[in-house]
């Protein structure tokens, strides 16, 4: 559960940096990233960097180019599930005794498959005869159903009893390795670790091993942890839910569709052929791109990576191309929504996708909206003192894209001011030019930014993979001149192209009589100002969970994962992950005390 809210930080703050204007002063416009591509026999690419501003550190990872995006209704939520199943091992780590291991997990199988007909046969006749209100719950059991799962839960702990748990960490751990995670999210999922650099070939036996032998092991018992994991994302929020929901209004044809935990009966019903028939299609050599930048030498290494991972074979399966566009949107979209929440306002447009020449004129339009010197805080925050916070954000996905306006209302101001508030702002980008000084001033507070996002050895690696998984890693050298080229002119054509009544969808947050006010923390409005909207979002739904969490023994967990993380992101990160380590922390104490 908490390796997830650690990754999360590093997805969004991935996010975050290929979002922003990239370096556009002479000095830092001659710095590139000059990745070596060396593909094996086999096929697979690896970016290789090498570089010594951190002496004998490693950052290692490799990211599969499989997300949410590449699912169907049924199986959504897998690719989410396989990033949990990557870390349970494989023949070699993880068990005690591999023989036995393999004849437990197939007999979990069978149990579980006669347990699965069942509720999706005559489980779900009662469930649409309305003799049951939800066919997956263990108190509409059948007596057969019962004996069933209890068989499948003694198995289960016959397996637990020759698991070593958390073997993989443990052995990286103790060779120096640090800060193991993976993230999943739209259109990638990735791994990653750091290592001290006379421990790559650790990193390559240790990776090529689960990528050519993970067994899948705990497979049903992690249903549950992942069910936990979709409780604290977004069950355990107060608008997590409906945001969930808006994204279903939004998305109409595309695969963005759904979350990417998934849908609640999706994960009760994955198979174990479901599963493997995935990890065919997708986690071949050729869908994979390994990642590495630090302290080596390239002509050292490259004989380690061939010896370890040309043993991966190629997908056993064509990968199935991602062919449903998202359709025009003709008509307004509204949702109304009452939560125990400070009233809140989002306005969504459809937009564009990664690497799109209107993206940049669509990211350089959010930051003269955006931060303490932006249009929005002058103008709902300092002005009408309407808004607590505000902020404007353009989302690059691989296939698409959306751009979106945030606030949370101030004092007694409503969400319809909020809304208000964002179509003027907006008539203004669209009617006149935004002035040479304030645009060249956003430019040049974004250079300082892109200098520092690239001396993390560990976080430029994620950046390196991130964006190759979006559609290509050059995008980190082409991107800082298409963004200095965003003319006034870019701005105000962008606004009158897409920002149409007839494009937006449009939620509104009111608070549910009987609850409570509460404003957002300063705190946590500072240190995310310059966050896009929507991975502002995402952070506001962890802290939201964090401070729900009534179990101090996962909460410490949690904090020891993001101690791990703190050196590894960047520095226009470190406040968010400070604040967020803080919280963690005072929750603890809170916690702790009402204990005793």
């Amino acid at each position: 559960m908490f390796r997830s809210l650690a990754s999360v930080l590093l997805s969004v703050a991935a996010a975050v940096a290929a979002a922003l204007p990239l370096a556009l002063t002479p000095s830092a416009q001659a710095q590139q990233v000059n990745a070596e591509v060396f593909t094996l026999d086999n096929g697979m690419k690896f970016l290789l960097y090498p570089r010594n501003e951190e002496p004998n550190i490693i950052a290692a990872g490799w990211v599969a180019k499989v997300g949410s995006v590449n699912e169907r209704p049924g199986i959504t939520g897998i690719s989410h599930f396989f990033e949990h199943m990557m870390f349970k091992g494989t023949d070699t780590i993880g068990t005690k005794d591999a023989k036995r291991d393999a004849e437990v997990r197939a007999k979990q199988t069978e149990v579980r498959n006669k347990l699965m007909a069942i509720q999706l046969g005559s489980q779900y006749k009662r469930w649409k005869a309305g003799e049951i209100d939800d066919p997956w719950d263990a108190r509409n059991d059948t007596e057969e159903m019962k004996a069933l799962r209890q068989e499948l839960t003694r198995l289960m702990e016959e397996q637990k009893s020759i698991t070593v748990m958390n073997e993989f960490d443990k052995v990286y751990t103790s060779m120096g390795g640090s800060g193991m995670n993976a993230f999943t999210e739209y259109d990638m999922t990735f791994y990653f670790i750091s290592v001290p650099a006379n421990k790559f070939e650790l990193w390559a036996w240790m990776e090529s091993d689960r990528l050519t032998n993970s067994t899948f092991r705990e497979f049903y018992a992690e249903r549950d942890v992942v069910h936990e994991e979709r409780r604290l994302r977004t069950e355990s929020t107060p608008t997590g839910v409906f945001q969930e929901q808006f994204d279903a209004m939004f998305w109409q044809s595309s695969p963005y569709n759904w979350p990417v935990i998934g849908w609640t009966s999706d994960l009760n019903s994955y198979t174990m052929e479901q599963a493997k028939d995935y990890y065919a299609t997708y986690y071949g050599c050729n869908n994979i791109v390994g990642v590495v930048v630090g302290d080596f030498k390239t002509d050292e290494i490259k004989p380690v990576i061939k010896k370890y991972f040309e043993r991966l074979s190629p997908s056993s399966k064509a990968i199935p191309p991602v062919v449903t566009l998202e359709m025009p949107q003709l008509a307004e979209q509204r949702m109304n929504a009452e939560c125990d929440c400070q009233p809140s306002v989002e306005v969504r447009y459809k937009t564009v996708p990664f690497n799109h020449a209107d993206s940049f004129a669509l990211a350089v339009m959010a930051d003269v909206l955006n931060g303490r010197t932006g249009r929005l805080y002058k103008s709902m925050t300092e002005g009408k003192q309407i808004a607590s916070s505000a902020a404007a954000g353009q989302e690059d996905r691989k296939y698409a894209g959306a751009f979106s306006f945030t606030a949370e209302t101030k004092g007694d101001a409503t969400p319809e001011q909020l809304e208000a508030g964002w179509y003027e702002e907006l008539e203004k980008l669209k009617t006149d030019l935004v002035p040479e000084r304030e645009l060249q001033k956003v430019k040049n507070q974004n250079a300082a930014n892109d200098y520092r996002r690239l001396q993390n050895t560990f976080f430029l690696m994620v950046q390196i993979g991130y964006t190759e998984a979006k559609g290509g890693w050059e995008y980190l050298n082409t991107a800082p001149s298409r963004l200095q080229a965003v003319t006034a002119e870019d701005i105000k054509r962008v606004a009158n192209k897409y920002f149409d009544a007839k494009n937006r969808s449009v939620a509104i947050y009111k608070r549910k009589a009987g609850t409570a006010p509460a404003g957002e923390d300063p705190e946590f409005t500072r240190v995310t100002a310059k966050m896009p909207a929507q991975m502002k979002s995402m952070m506001k739904k962890q802290m939201e969970a964090i401070l729900k969490e009534t179990d101090a023994a996962k909460l410490k967990e949690g904090l020891a994962q993001f101690e791990q993380m703190k050196d590894k992101v960047p520095e226009n990160m470190r406040s968010v992950m400070d604040y967020m380590v803080q919280k963690v922390q005072e929750r603890i104490a809170d916690l702790d005390k009402a204990a005793k």
